[in-house]
């Protein structure tokens, strides 16, 4: 639910604010048209990624904690590169090093993602972020303060941020 944060403070569980929220989508990009490019990254999720860092004033060091869109393998990697949490080609090292799991630099996907969980589209991963932030999450990362969340890759995607509220 998405409601004002007047009413989030009259809620039992309490509010998750959304800290920064953006679309978008490569050049030239109206359906899934990854397969055709001359390179095969990913830029509509660098688009999203760009505008959440600008929105939210947050940096890839701010993230605890990230639920990417895990519909193909790859793109996990790709996202991890497109939104600057290592360089370009450094994805496969970045998880050799154990970053991606609980413990590590960055957990991802932390409710088993969408092969472990549900394949839902991406509503899975914005609820996993919430129990994240709630400190409810089955597989809890320790300190979260920050969850980016994204949606579909290989089309015009979306991806967001969200935070704990110590206000509400």
């Amino acid at each position: 639910m998405v409601t004002t944060t007047e009413r989030a403070r009259d809620l039992a569980a309490g509010a998750v604010p959304i800290v920064a929220a953006a679309q978008g989508s490569g050049a030239d990009q109206f359906v899934m048209t990854s397969y055709y490019r001359d390179d095969i990254g990913i830029p509509e999720i660098g688009v999203v990624g760009r505008a959440l860092w600008a929105q939210s004033g947050l940096s890839p060091a701010d993230i605890a904690t990230a639920v990417l869109y895990d519909h193909f393998t790859p793109y996990v990697l790709m996202q991890l590169e497109e939104l600057g949490f290592c360089g370009r080609g450094e994805a496969p090292g970045f998880i050799a090093d154990g970053a991606i799991e609980l413990g590590g630099r960055l957990p991802i996907n932390t409710h088993g993602g969408q092969l472990g969980e549900a394949y839902i589209h991406g509503m899975n991963g914005i609820a996993e972020g919430v129990r994240q932030m709630r400190g409810t999450s089955f597989n809890q990362v320790d300190g979260a303060e920050h969850v980016l969340v994204t949606a579909g890759t290989g089309v015009p995607t979306s991806g967001l941020i969200i935070g704990v509220d110590r206000e509400v």
